[in-house]
């Protein structure tokens, strides 16, 4: 079930409820191969995005980066490590990088599945790994 808070104009914007069944979406395939998203919701105003992330077995994030906002993450199947720290997410670990830390490389030693939250713009510009912009967004 799938209910859009712009289907109904007699709500105020204030009290519009937002559900979707996330487990019918298609993943969207990212520039980046073996790497997905399910975008849950996004913020137009702040950019603050809540997304399942899904990498292939073998994928990571190549390089060092930071992110423009707070990110956050939970991990719901799978392993995922932070190469430069050995910081290893598996199933039921909540994860949370501060605004402007630099992390990464990563690399998804089983495939993996985090939910991903960004309280703003996850980018100050597009990462070198992404050919497409949305991805960076």
């Amino acid at each position: 079930m799938t209910r859009d808070p712009e289907d109904d104009p007699t709500v105020p914007a204030a009290l519009k409820e937002y559900l979707i069944q996330a487990d019918t979406m298609a993943w969207r395939p990212k520039s980046l191969p073996g790497l997905y998203e399910k975008m849950l919701w996004r913020n137009p105003e702040t950019q603050a995005t809540v997304a399942l992330i899904r990498f292939d077995k073998g994928v990571g994030i190549p390089e060092p980066h930071a992110h423009d906002s707070n990110q956050m993450m939970y991990c719901l199947e799978g392993r995922y490590e932070y190469l430069s720290t050995g910081l290893v997410l598996t199933p039921g670990m909540f994860y949370c990088n501060p605004k402007g830390a630099v992390h990464g490389p990563t690399l998804a030693h089983e495939d993996t599945v985090v939910l991903e939250i960004y309280d703003g713009p996850h980018y100050p510009t597009k990462p070198s790994w992404y050919t497409d912009e949305r991805d960076a967004h």
